[in-house]
Parts: structure tokens; C-alpha cells; sequence
């Protein structure tokens, strides 16, 4: 796209999005591996910061090594971590019932939480694909008790190798609908994740640009810490999806190797 990108190029930090920006499911984006090694070779500081909740640093950085991708773990932030730092803040060493992937519950464990399927303090949800009946039940049955209904972001569709699929929010909603409760949402766009990627960046948000795939949570999550923005056309926003939204991003790119000065094919 025709653009100048020498300001996007010239700092010093990327807050990164990975699903639709890095990959698709277990299929690597064109391009990705260049944006990578442009990091290094730039001697840039980055984070990957995902609102997905489903796996823990490690296992993402190990998911990046089997496409060919050699990333430390250190360069991960997901929601979940920031979800039971926000938790642990709020409530130490409470109690929590689950509805997600290990990621989410040993982000959790790790923060001092406890498993409670009886009257925990608060009801956590994230991203899984082993949602039944029984686990919507039991989880009204507990935020009718009392318990706090948290998810660990709002996305309401995710991008994946098939196409378009149900996220956190779209998944939470029959509890909400149920309970009348409204759930906390932890990950971007909420200022907090932010603020944590920032600090385990190590820099000031002047010095640092986030890239995504979505508008509406990505883009409004660098809008409203106010940093420099830019969309990529890779996931779940097209050109045309742009104008549904009332604000802009600073820069519009074909996807991540852009950046890296990868042209057109």
C-alpha cells in the first residue's frame, strides 16, 4: 500500500497481535518470518500480546518454533496473564472456577488463585473449544451465588485456518444473558493489558506502535493509550471494514512484512 512508513519503521517497540497477524490457526502468514527477522536485525524491542487466553508463554513460543520461528518466551504477554494479575490485585489469593484452556488456569494457579466449582470468588472465562451445556449451568449457577463474572477479553470472533470463528464474548453471552451480570473484560482494548505490555516493554508509549487485525480492539486499545497504530489487512478486517468504524489507524498495511519492507508479490 502506498504509504510512508519511516515514522512506523523508526521506533523503538511493537506491541504485536498474533492471531491474523502471525498466523491463522497452525498456518504461518506470508511474510511473517521476514517481519522477525527485521526485529532483529533492527535490534528492536517487541511483544506479542494476544487477547487469546488458551495457551501460556512457553507453549507459544514453541508453537512459533514449529512454523520456523525462533522467539523466547519473554517476548509473550497474553490476556490471561494479565487477567490474573488484574484478579490478584482485586482479590488475593481467592478463588476462581474456570471455563478455558490450561493457559488460563495456570496464569491463575501461578497468581496464587484456587480452584472452587462450589463458591469461588469469582467465575473466569476464556477462549475453549470444550464448551458443553454443563459448564454454562454450572457457571450461572455460581454468578447467581454471588460469584464475579470475568472474561478474558472481548473479542466476539477470531480468525482461523477455516475462517471466522466464535471468541470470548460470543461464547460468555448465554451466562450473561441468563444472569443479567455483565462481564469484566480484561484484555485489549482495556487500557490495564496495556499498561502491562508498556512496563514489560520498558518504554514509553511514544517510542512504541501496536499492530493488529482489528478495529475494535487493537486499534482502539493503541487509540485510546495513544500510540501510533497500524492495521493489518491479514485477519479480521478488510479495506471496506475500516470505514464501518467512527476512528482511524495511523497506517493501513498489507500485512506484518510490509513494515519489513516486503513488496507486493
Amino acid at each position: 500500500m502506498s504509504q510512508d512508513l519511516t515514522k512506523l519503521r523508526a521506533k523503538s517497540a511493537y506491541i504485536c497481535d498474533m492471531d491474523g497477524v502471525i498466523y491463522h490457526g497452525n498456518r504461518i502468514i506470508p511474510h511473517v518470518k521476514e517481519f522477525v527477522d527485521f526485529l532483529a536485525k533492527e535490534k528492536k524491542d517487541f511483544l506479542f500480546l494476544t487477547n487469546s487466553s488458551e495457551r501460556s508463554p512457553r507453549e507459544l513460543a514453541q508453537k512459533l518454533g514449529r512454523m520456523g520461528l525462533e522467539v523466547s518466551e519473554d517476548h509473550f504477554y497474553t490476556s490471561a496473564l494479565a487477567t490474573a494479575s488484574f484478579l490478584a490485585g482485586q482479590c488475593p489469593r481467592g478463588s476462581v472456577y474456570v471455563v478455558g484452556e490450561p493457559g488460563l488456569t495456570f496464569a491463575l494457579y501461578e497468581a496464587g488463585f484456587s480452584m472452587n466449582d462450589v463458591n469461588p470468588d469469582y467465575v473466569v472465562f476464556g477462549e475453549t473449544r470444550s464448551l458443553n451445556y454443563e459448564k454454562i449451568e454450572k457457571a450461572v449457577r455460581l454468578v447467581f451465588r454471588g460469584a464475579k463474572l470475568i472474561g478474558t477479553n472481548s473479542d466476539i470472533t477470531g480468525p482461523s485456518e477455516e475462517g471466522i470463528i466464535p471468541a470470548c464474548r460470543a461464547l460468555i453471552s448465554p451466562i450473561e444473558m441468563t444472569t443479567g451480570k455483565k462481564a469484566y473484560f480484561v484484555g485489549k482494548p482495556n487500557p490495564l493489558i496495556m499498561r502491562h505490555a508498556l512496563k514489560k516493554l520498558g518504554c514509553h508509549r511514544e517510542d512504541a506502535a501496536i499492530i493488529g487485525d482489528r478495529m475494535d480492539t487493537d486499534i482502539i486499545a493503541g487509540i485510546e493509550s495513544e500510540m501510533d497504530t497500524a492495521l493489518v489487512l491479514s485477519g479480521v478486517t478488510d479495506a471496506e471494514g475500516v470505514a464501518k468504524f467512527p476512528y482511524r489507524p495511523t497506517y493501513i498495511l498489507r500485512d506484518v512484512g510490509e513494515l519489513a519492507g516486503v513488496t507486493d508479490d
